[in-house]
């Protein structure tokens, strides 16, 4: 396992790791028809669950320094409500920019220092037991890209799909 700079991030980076297999596993096999279903319209569909996943790891790589724009922002920036008047991208166009996005977080994740991590970063939530920076905004984006995957594994075995299978690729390094 590679080792961060700083130690504040030691169980970041299997999560981050965990969590990019987890998305891909939990994506294979899904057809674009049915990463467009809703639930008696009341869920979110995979798409969009894919493409709030791909606007955290964005935000994560903008607030380590990268300067990646997401090109699908306009539709999930923040966790923007589904409308059904969009256009979507397709999973595959989703998948790719996955794969473009995630190796460059995990270097900046490698590469973040204590004083980094500690800088004020406001996020508006005015809670006194959550100190708004940036090592808190990561442990936030970790957490609502384990939400997601749930989300999608749940959306899975209600379109009559398998449960996810954890088929780990050894190659895919961040």
């Amino acid at each position: 396992m590679d080792t961060p700079t700083s130690k504040k991030l030691d169980i970041i980076i299997p999560a981050f790791r965990g969590h990019s297999q987890s998305f891909l596993m939990v994506l294979d096999g899904i057809s674009e028809e049915n990463a467009l279903k809703r639930i008696e319209g009341r869920t979110n569909h995979i798409i969009w669950m894919a493409g709030n996943f791909l606007d955290m790891r964005y935000a994560l790589g903008n607030v380590l320094g990268l300067n990646e724009e997401f090109e699908y922002k306009d539709f999930f920036f923040q966790g923007k409500a589904l409308d059904e008047s969009f256009t979507y991208p397709s999973l595959q166009q989703l998948k790719e920019d996955f794969h473009k996005i995630s190796p460059l977080v995990y270097q900046k994740l490698l590469a973040a220092t204590d004083e980094e991590l500690e800088k004020a970063f406001p996020m508006g939530m005015n809670i006194d037991f959550f100190p708004e920076n940036i090592l808190n905004f990561v442990g936030m984006c970790i957490g609502r890209e384990d939400y997601l995957c749930g989300q999608i594994g749940l959306m899975r075995r209600i379109l009559g799909y398998e449960g996810m299978k954890y088929d780990f690729d050894k190659n895919l390094n961040y």
